[in-house]
């Protein structure tokens, strides 16, 4: 039966450097061929080829090109009514030959002509040499990407006719629909990725310059084999490269020297995950935050979580408000997914900064706060800007309430019911109303600081943020139903932007020094979305702000799994399970760093130069988030990565476990999907 190696849909965007670069990411999903003494690789010239010489080097078998012409349809040569492949076959378009009204006297012409290049092309780029025998030969059709997929279909059927013992097309980039049409037809189907909507190969290259005759004649005279595969035998492979330039941390947790070296100076550090819900993730990044705080002077921590709510904490941490413990302090922390927040690795977090602001406190010294840089919170973001003027301003409250009370159409704290009526003609936007009171707070901010000093200037600026959180929120989720890439940018956008607001907040309270803020985010935040995918359609992300905007007084730490539990819903709004993750997929940088045989490390080029490379290729990335759905994991969960741009560094933990909540459901302790799963064997 054919297999189809999928990837994300619904994800436009340029991902390959060139198609060097496209034929070694292809090589890693067709490993299983590796060393075969009866397979061989044809690459579609001229495109292909480049491809194709990459995927026949890493495995270590025989390469030749295989010529297809593009039959152009009379008066419109770029379209192609057919193909005309080695050894003569035609493959024809009959939808389009009717629709052009393409006469049989013309099709011949264009097929002789074609015929007689395609000759040409063969002396040419062999130098003599006889085509490679494939009768009884598992053979690798590669090209570098299909389209309407009529070159690759004639090439299949001419093939055939050679008697090959299987047929394996082989791509770095096709629409879902060329794939699987191909997936149905031959033994094997690998198509690196599936973008939807498909609108040309050329979008998925950096580098996608026409191939010249002189550089497939060069590919081809150029052995894939015995000497070029005695050399990668000596070389290391790149997880031996890794495991070399790796830095063990145990339980995620790298050694302070490592440390210093990648943080240095830096001002702001962005330390993320690649799930909600791994406990690793969540105590390494605790134990790194607080030597951060400890011993390179970082004021602040910055969340991925609602301002008011992380507000309440950070009261709490500085010793004020009226929660009595930790616990207490992020029951805050309602709105689904609680666990990211409440849970026992935070909720120890929590208690430790709250005595070490207690130490710094009685020695006069500065104390670390903890805060929110997400927008959901509109509703309670109104609420609290209102009981803020309440006490200060009772008259400037009177206005926030009338003007608030636009919202009052929709249920309280739905955001989501907000945006659809807004964005659907249901309800009336309230734009208009959230932009005059952030101006109104911003105007009136530094005379309702001034009152009662430091504590007044904080409560101050707590209220301005949360009238921007409303402004931005009513934004986000009045564009939410419109596009996904454009309320995605406005939540980051609010990130940075707030994150912003604090560091100049704080700097206003660290006397000379500079504020320095730590960053806890998920992984598809934190990364630099130009070294991902998802630039391609304009997605942006905090990570690639925060560079932007800091440069080199910034960095950026992701995580990665290869197995174990984790603690997601299967929903948006479902109960908190515990589920197994599953082993990475091929191809990925989680399954590269597994394949170290190392348990728990760090890895980052600033550290060991000898990394920049294997970490410099195309590969996928898994990113877990609130819902992990282990049966549609390829679609859901993966999209391809440059492992070397998206982040500075990365600590990998093998072997993870589900984060524990602070509220265990039965259906979280009985957890555990079946190692056997879906197959119940």
């Amino acid at each position: 039966m054919a297999r189809t190696t999928e990837s994300l849909r619904n994800a436009p965007g340029r991902v390959f450097r060139d198609r060097r670069e496209a034929g070694r990411v292809l090589a890693e999903l067709l490993s299983a061929y590796r060393g075969r003494e009866d397979v061989v690789v044809l690459g579609l010239a001229r495109g292909g080829v480049p491809v194709a010489w990459e995927v026949a080097a890493a495995l270590g078998v025989p390469l030749d090109a295989f010529i297809v012409r593009k039959l152009g349809a009379p008066g419109h040569e770029e379209f192609a009514m057919g193909a005309l492949a080695s050894g003569g076959h035609v493959v024809v378009n009959d939808d389009v030959v009717r629709a052009l009204r393409v006469t049989p006297e013309q099709l011949r012409d264009v097929a002789e002509r074609e015929g007689r290049e395609l000759i040409r092309r063969e002396a040419v780029y062999r130098g003599g040499r006889p085509p490679l025998e494939v009768a009884g030969k598992t053979v690798i059709l590669v090209d570098d990407g299909l389209a309407t997929g009529s070159s690759m279909l004639a090439a299949v059927q001419a093939l055939r006719e050679r008697n090959p013992k299987e047929i394996v097309v082989a791509v770095p980039a096709a629409p879902e629909s060329t794939c699987r049409q191909f997936a149905g037809m031959v033994d094997d189907a690998v198509c690196a990725t599936m973008p939807t909507p498909f609108r040309a190969v050329g979008e998925w290259y950096w580098d996608f310059r026409q191939v010249s005759d002189q550089e497939v004649r060069d590919l081809l005279a150029t052995p894939t084999t015995e000497v070029v595969v005695s050399g990668i035998e000596t070389r290391l492979s790149p997880a031996e490269i890794i495991r070399a330039a790796a830095v063990r941390a145990p339980g995620g947790l790298p050694p302070t020297e490592a440390l210093e070296e990648i943080v240095g100076d830096a001002r702001v550090v962005l330390i993320g995950e690649s799930s909600h819900g791994t406990h690793e993730f969540y105590e390494a990044r605790a134990e790194i935050t607080k030597w951060l705080i400890e011993k390179k002077g970082f004021c602040a921590v910055a969340a991925e979580a609602d301002w008011p709510d992380a507000y309440r904490v950070n009261r709490y941490v500085r010793g004020l408000g009226d929660d009595t413990s930790a616990e207490e302090a992020l029951r805050g922390f309602e709105r689904f997914p609680a666990w990211m927040w409440r849970n026992v690795v935070v909720r120890d977090f929590v208690a430790w900064l709250h005595a070490h602001n207690q130490r710094r406190r009685s020695d006069g010294d500065q104390q670390a706060g903890f805060y929110g840089l997400d927008l959901y919170s509109l509703h309670r973001s109104m609420q609290e800007v209102i009981a803020y003027l309440d006490k200060v301003d009772p008259r400037a409250a009177a206005r926030a309430r009338a003007r608030y009370a636009c919202f009052d159409h929709v249920s309280a704290d739905d955001g989501q019911a907000y945006g659809f009526a807004a964005a659907f003609g249901a309800g009336q936007s309230c734009e208009r109303q959230a932009l005059d009171q952030l101006i109104e707070m911003q105007r009136n901010a530094v005379e309702y600081a001034r009152r009662n000093g430091l504590l007044a200037e904080d409560e101050a600026f707590y209220a301005k943020q949360n009238a921007q959180t409303v402004r931005n929120a009513e934004a986000y989720y009045r564009t939410m139903f419109g596009g996904r890439v454009t309320s995605w940018n406005l939540r980051d956008q609010h990130m940075a932007q707030t994150l912003d607001a604090l560091l100049a907040h704080l700097d206003r309270h660290n006397g000379r020094e500079p504020a320095r803020i730590v960053v806890w985010a998920h992984n598809s935040h934190v990364g630099d979305a130009r070294a991902t995918e998802v630039t391609g359609d304009g997605q942006l992300t905090l990570g690639q702000l925060a560079r932007e905007r800091f440069g080199d007084d910034c960095r950026l730490i992701g995580f990665t799994t290869y197995t174990g539990t984790v603690t997601a819903a299967s929903e948006w709004g479902g109960i908190a399970e515990r589920k197994v993750v599953r082993p990475a997929l091929n191809g990925s940088v989680e399954e590269l760093f597994h394949e170290t045989g190392e348990p728990d490390f760090l890895v980052s080029a600033m550290i060991d130069r000898s990394a920049a490379e294997p970490l410099d290729t195309v590969r996928l990335g898994r990113a877990i988030g609130v819902i992990y759905l282990p049966e549609t994991e390829r679609q859901s969960h993966y999209y391809h990565v440059r492992p070397s741009e998206q982040f500075d560094a990365i600590i990998h933990v093998d072997r993870t476990r589900a984060l524990e909540p602070l509220e265990v459901t039965s259906l979280w302790v009985a957890g555990e999907t079946p190692e056997t799963y879906p197959t119940g064997l």
